[in-house]
């Protein structure tokens, strides 16, 4: 199987793919100008890597978790990806992003940060399902 991570922002869309259970890399995130241009630019990702299933990063259990599961529905809708998307809770992935570049690059709003927090959601995906 081959997946591709999303954690969704509003200014930037952090990607990470995998084709092994134990390899994740982050990919270079998408910059949204708006939902379609950013949908679209996932799309082409998905196509380009082949992949068979999404695993996106939500908020589990907050008080935002409805609202953010409609908006990750919509987007997706808009992305219309036809494989298995798989819902995986983000619960402080972008802090640990940020503390695995201890520093180095925090301020720089590339989207780096957003692509590892996406590797992170995809590890934890992954060592659920090993898990089974």
């Amino acid at each position: 199987m081959k997946y591709i991570a999303i954690d969704l922002g509003l200014k930037r869309i952090g990607l990470a793919y995998s084709a092994h259970k134990d390899i994740v890399t982050p990919l270079p995130a998408v910059q949204r100008k708006n939902r379609n241009q950013a949908s679209a630019e996932v799309k082409k990702v998905l196509d380009e890597w082949e992949v068979d299933a999404v695993v996106i990063g939500i908020p589990l259990g907050g008080s935002s978790e409805d609202e953010m599961q409609r908006r990750i529905e919509h987007f997706m809708n808009l992305v219309d990806f036809k494989g298995d998307i798989f819902y995986q809770d983000e619960a402080q992935s972008s802090l640990e992003a940020e503390n695995m570049m201890k520093g180095e690059i925090k301020y720089i709003r590339d989207g780096r940060i957003d692509s590892i927090s996406a590797m992170i959601i995809l590890q934890r995906y992954l060592l659920t399902i090993k898990n089974r």
